[in-house]
């Protein structure tokens, strides 16, 4: 058996993943487009930006983003002076 045979024999033996992780991982690429989206406006948007600051979830949620504990800490990173 070569190991690639193996890797996938140990690999059918796990169990199935979390379906909240499978979800999250569907959702992934549409919440950095929409985090991205978020970044570029801070950046060329004063007035947005203060929003921003001021209370940052509650923006989020304005924008229609779940302010995850995830999404909070990915953007105070960003937005720190």
């Amino acid at each position: 058996m070569t190991p690639e045979e193996q890797i996938a024999e140990l690999m059918r033996e796990l169990p199935a993943p979390p379906v909240g992780w499978i979800e999250a991982a569907k959702e992934l690429p549409t919440v950095r487009r929409e985090l991205d989206t978020i970044l570029e406006r801070i950046e060329r948007d004063e007035r947005f930006r203060e929003l921003v600051v001021a209370d940052l979830e509650a923006t989020l949620r304005a924008e229609g983003v779940e302010p995850t504990p995830v999404v909070v800490a990915h953007l105070r990173r960003h937005i720190a002076p």
